[in-house]
């Protein structure tokens, strides 16, 4: 997913004509590209995939360019606190192999970290109309709702076996 993720802020990137040191993005075929990006560090990647989806999200809620850096700081401080609580949650489980007990627990654990996303969300929504209309971060949060769905329909589901729903009594 990660890899799909970077792969469509660098596609977008590279039509915003986005530059990193000299390199002109645009202009590389695919294969330039990618020798550029594994060259790159980690940190530098992750700093470009960054720089990329700021792009991505200024061009898209068309922010004012006096409001840029204000709106980015907080919009990168509001990704950073999502995905710190997100951490919390160890969803790398199989729930058939749970007992009862440790299922309920479990649940209720999502329950708690969803409403812990859901509380953050609120508190930087507020925090953004500081900076940029209402309307422009109920976009933003719609944006951000419609490239889960986009990531959730590339993604993998496993055999074709298991695509239907099952319950057990």
């Amino acid at each position: 997913m990660k890899k799909i993720l970077f792969t469509l802020f660098i596609i977008y990137g590279l039509g915003l004509n986005a530059q990193r040191t000299d390199y002109d993005w645009k202009k590389m075929d695919p294969k330039q590209r990618k020798e550029v990006i594994n060259n790159l560090s980690p940190e530098e990647r992750k700093e470009l995939l960054t720089k990329f989806r700021n792009n991505m999200v200024m061009d898209n809620l068309n922010i004012d360019p006096s409001d840029k850096t204000e709106f980015t700081a907080i919009y990168n401080e509001y990704l950073d606190s999502q995905r710190q609580i997100k951490s919390q949650f160890n969803s790398n489980f199989n729930p058939e192999t749970l007992s009862d007990e440790e299922a309920k627990a479990k649940l209720q654990q999502s329950f708690e970290v969803g409403q812990k996303l859901l509380d953050n969300r609120k508190r930087y929504a507020d925090k953004m109309q500081q900076v940029i209309p209402c309307q422009k971060v109920l976009k933003l949060f719609q944006s951000e709702g419609m490239m889960r769905d986009k990531m959730n329909e590339r993604k993998p589901h496993g055999n074709d076996n298991n695509s239907k729903p099952r319950q057990t009594p």
